[in-house]
């Protein structure tokens, strides 16, 4: 059995679709701010494997709630990596491009140096730097711009905008990779799988949707695929403030998951086209 943490997040949803029999735990069930809640759920439930989806995402409130977000994002996947650890149990945990500072052009190795820019990414650093320490089978996975069907993202926020307006202007000078949620949550099965028959692949991986390209673009694509004729106008990062400093470049290499796992990286035009029909907004 695959224990899950996170139940309506956008990966543990799409984990719900592909393994119905994991067994999936909401904040009701174990609260990630309470992280001895989180080693009891694994000590009660004795997994095969297990995953963590849940994470504090709120990468703007969390310039002022640094706390919860360490808590969440920081302590808990340490309190996890180490139960699992004690149990013989291997941990996917899944991280952001966050944790790198975004500068260049290059997509950003497994073993690049890393800089976080504001608390979100720190608190997600955090949680890596924690459950490598416990010592325990593990594969973190950093991925960027997750999409899909479910809950507030990219997709769905244009999609709304998109119909009530005539033009947007958006950012057009951060780069990175769109990732449908459906794609992580595959990579998130096949390395609790193979990790349980080969411990020897615990470590960092990456997955990011191609081809790079801006936010812009990506709107731009959106509505091509749901038929909506509204302009795209591109604008800088430093037209559109937030508290919170978003990486320009958010390119990942994510050579080393295709030679651990045998995955290529996802286009993510294809899962766009599987987004919008699961949310009746492709164009006929």
């Amino acid at each position: 059995m695959i224990l899950v943490f996170g139940k309506t997040g956008q990966v543990a949803q799409e984990l719900r679709r592909r393994a119905p029999d994991a067994l999936c735990l909401g904040r009701d069930e174990a609260d990630l701010t309470d992280p001895q809640a989180c080693v009891q759920a694994i000590r009660t439930h004795r997994p095969d494997a297990v995953i963590n989806a849940a994470a504090y995402t709120a990468v703007d409130q969390a310039e002022s709630d640094e706390d919860t977000a360490l808590a969440v994002n920081g302590v808990a996947p340490g309190a996890m990596a180490g139960a699992c650890a004690d149990m013989g149990v291997p941990l996917v945990h899944v991280s952001t491009d966050y944790v790198f500072d975004g500068a260049g052009e290059t997509p950003f190795a497994t073993d690049a140096p890393t800089g976080p820019l504001g608390v979100y990414g720190r608190t997600k650093l955090a949680g890596e730097e924690a459950v490598r320490n416990a010592g325990g089978v593990h594969a973190i996975l950093r991925t960027s711009w997750v999409v899909s069907a479910h809950g507030k993202n990219f997709v769905k926020t244009m999609l709304r905008l998109g119909a009530e307006r005539d033009r947007l202007t958006i950012v057009a000078d951060q780069i990175g990779g769109p990732t449908p949620a459906g794609d992580i949550a595959e990579l998130c099965l096949a390395a609790a799988a193979q990790l349980r028959d080969d411990p020897a692949k615990s470590g960092t991986y990456h997955i990011s949707g191609g081809p790079d390209t801006s936010w812009a673009d990506f709107a731009r694509e959106i509505f091509a695929q749901a038929g909506l004729t509204c302009e795209v106008a591109d604008i800088p990062t430093a037209d559109y403030p937030t508290p919170a400093q978003r990486p320009l470049n958010s390119r990942l290499d994510n050579s080393a998951t295709k030679a651990a796992f045998g995955l290529d990286r996802p286009d993510w035009r294809t899962g766009l086209r599987d987004i919008l029909n699961d949310l009746g907004a492709l164009k006929p």
